[in-house]
């Protein structure tokens, strides 16, 4: 699948969050966003990579960077996560993984012998004209928003 990279278009998205609302890339024309992807919400990779950006988000809001998570999980099962953890931002439910696909996250996987698909754990930042910034694949947990802050400095 093919990857993303700087100066790409981001691919358009519309998807339901946790609260039922449906956030789509259009809403944040004019502005910068951080779309995350990791694989289940309530795991402990993703707890720590979503609670870094929560913890975050004052230093991104005050260069103009909105916040989106995204997950093949329902959207019950992200409000649980948000409400567990205070994350505060919206949560995606890409239950089809039309979006994972779209930003070349949802690949191929191995545990324990055992290979399955499902997402690759990555970061984007898209500018206020819809392009990427800075894409990050394969990112850990703990430095998606270090990968954020650099992209920063670079746009």
């Amino acid at each position: 699948m093919p990857q993303l990279k700087a100066g790409d278009k981001a691919p358009a998205f519309s998807l339901q969050d946790q609260s039922g609302a449906t956030v789509s890339l259009a809403q944040f024309k004019g502005q910068q966003l951080l779309i995350y992807f990791y694989p289940k919400a309530n795991t402990p990779g993703c707890t720590i990579q979503s609670c870094h950006v929560r913890d975050a988000r004052p230093t991104l809001a005050k260069q103009g960077v909105a916040v989106v998570g995204v997950s093949p999980d329902k959207p019950t099962a992200q409000q649980k996560f948000d409400e567990k953890y205070g994350l505060g931002f919206p949560l995606l439910a890409d239950t089809e993984h039309a979006m994972a696909e779209a930003y070349g996250v949802w690949g191929e996987k191995s545990m324990y012998g055992r290979k399955y698909f499902g997402i690759i754990r990555s970061a984007f930042l898209v500018d206020g004209k819809g392009k990427i910034a800075g894409a990050r694949y394969r990112v850990s947990p703990g430095d998606t928003v270090p990968e954020a802050m650099a992209a920063l400095k670079k746009a």
